[in-house]
């Protein structure tokens, strides 16, 4: 894996016809896009960390049965910047740069205190999200860069402070079936009472010349406190029914001194996350409409959580599912040096890291601190799940367990916020180098698998067919990218329901490994 995880990835700007085997549907029309970090070194210095790489945009897109490919490096201004200093001159979560040869460290030092948390970066690497029918890059920082979907060029780059107070945000919102964007982030010292804020863009936000950014119009839905003012819970996703926003409040906390401080002591920023093992997680249930949190406290024990599957309503329960792990040592397992092992080298020599489990956890909505004690509140007969009432008057909460290994979870989104069957992923097991995707039925609790040996697929799309009535009647996308120079990358076609390969069109180009997306049909 060692080649194609630490080498540099390089442009493909003009768009390269694919040579499909097999057939492609004459119905999938669109693109789907795909970005993750593509350069690891500038000049002679080198990143740490896998999400360290300067961001690489891919778009794959479909037509009449042809796929083309194009690709471009994110024109961030961090990007821009050591390009032209002709090495590493911008911190990422994993890689510190101290001192910061762009400004002077006593400024700097006025700055950080001032503020309590530096100016990120804008290396958006992470996904591609949409607010109103603007395209963003995306990581979890204050900036986010708008690309155009078609010619990947980057157009301008935003400032979420410039229209909501957050210092952070997330790059996994939702959507509803208005088309509006929900999204999650955090407001720290500096910015008044440090809170966590739930704010909202409309679908009809984008101004008609697409001059102005479509976060002007955003609206704040509710702010949530922090549980500790100096330790805010870090979260990678939220989840969304119809009429709540779920939100886990995790013992995996960030440590705002040492955020601030982390210049001065010569450390990352990754370092200033730390996972408290003693401590619970916390389940607020937030009302869309009126942004009143659930009167009734939810907990349960000390998880990390990344990404959540879906969430929706039952017969006066909330329902959500998510990837958990029992410790936070996922970062960790993403360090370059970490990646650079084979499986069974990386398996001898990281045993401490915890494998990533599948898990539903059900609220019952009509509970309350006068409901019985010592009895399962949770009355679904389709999980295993519970919800005790403690003496304290808190509701304690004991998950279901769907599967085992998987990660990068994905659904059919017209399921979003409803209850669903299936879902899609990237089997992850004591490995950083996923080679197997699955589709997971949650009903049988039964999974089936695509592998391809020495191949390692991207996070599964599902797209689905056109007027379609049953949850899996789709496709699934995957780019895949291959150590073996006799084989080339390719973008594989699955048939959602069974699995099987419908096509697999080969890129006469390097491909790199990404690890978020979407995909925007031509319609759109």
């Amino acid at each position: 894996m060692q080649s194609i995880i630490s080498r540099n990835g390089t442009e493909t700007p003009e768009p390269v016809k694919a040579q499909v085997k097999g057939s492609v549907p004459a119905w999938l029309q669109g693109t789907l896009l795909r970005n993750g970090p593509g350069l690891f070194s500038v000049g002679k210095s080198d990143y740490n960390h896998w999400f360290d790489g300067l961001s690489l945009i891919h778009s794959f897109t479909f037509g009449d049965g042809e796929v083309t490919y194009r690709s471009r490096f994110l024109k961030s201004d961090t990007y821009r910047r050591n390009i032209k200093a002709d090495r590493i001159v911008v911190s990422e979560f994993g890689t510190m740069i101290y001192p910061d040869p762009c400004k002077n460290i006593f400024s700097r030092a006025f700055t950080h205190l001032r503020n309590a948390i530096p100016d990120f970066t804008d290396n958006n690497l992470i996904n591609i999200i949409r607010y109103g029918q603007d395209y963003y890059a995306s990581s979890e920082v204050n900036y986010i860069n708008q690309v155009d979907p078609n010619s990947l060029e980057t157009v301008a780059r935003v400032n979420y402070r410039n229209h909501i107070a957050l210092n952070l945000a997330t790059a996994h919102p939702h959507y509803d079936d208005e088309g509006n964007t929900y999204n999650m982030g955090t407001a720290i010292i500096g910015l008044g009472r440090p809170k966590y804020v739930i704010f909202k863009v409309a679908a009809d936000a984008s101004d008609k010349d697409r001059k102005k950014p479509a976060l002007r119009k955003v609206q704040q839905v509710c702010s949530i406190p922090f549980r500790s003012a100096l330790y805010p819970s870090y979260f990678h996703s939220f989840g969304m029914t119809d009429n709540y926003i779920v939100f886990v409040e995790q013992p995996y906390k960030l440590d705002i001194v040492k955020l601030a401080t982390a210049y001065f002591r010569g450390v990352n920023w990754g370092s200033c996350l730390k996972f408290d093992k003693d401590d619970v997680t916390l389940f607020h249930v937030i009302n869309k409409k009126t942004g009143k949190a659930v009167s009734t406290r939810f907990y349960s024990d000390a998880l990390v959580v990344f990404h959540h599957i879906n969430a929706y309503e039952d017969d006066g329960h909330v329902v959500f599912d998510m990837i958990t792990y029992k410790d936070s040592n996922l970062y960790d397992m993403f360090y370059l040096h970490n990646m650079k092992q084979d499986t069974s080298s990386f398996i001898q020599n990281n045993k401490e890291f915890s494998p990533p489990v599948c898990q539903r956890f059900v609220l019952p909505l009509n509970a309350h601190k006068e409901s019985p004690r010592g009895v399962n509140l949770v009355t679904l007969t389709d999980t295993t799940a519970k919800a005790v009432m403690q003496e304290d008057g808190l509701l304690y909460c004991q998950p279901d367990v769907l599967f085992e290994g998987m990660e990068l979870p994905g659904i059919n989104y017209k399921c979003n916020a409803k209850k669903y069957r299936y879902f899609y992923g990237s089997r992850l097991e004591w490995s950083p180098h996923p080679n197997k995707i699955a589709k997971v039925d949650i009903v049988t609790r039964t999974h089936i698998e695509w592998h391809q040996e020495n191949c390692y697929p991207s996070e599964p799309v599902y797209v689905a067919s056109p007027g379609a009535e049953e949850e899996d009647d789709g496709v699934i996308l995957s780019s895949v990218v291959s150590p073996d120079p006799k084989i080339s990358p390719f973008m594989l076609v699955l048939n959602a329901k069974t699995f099987e390969e419908v096509a697999r069109a080969s890129i006469p180009a390097p491909v790199h490994m990404d690890i978020h997306g979407m995909f925007i049909p031509t319609s759109c």
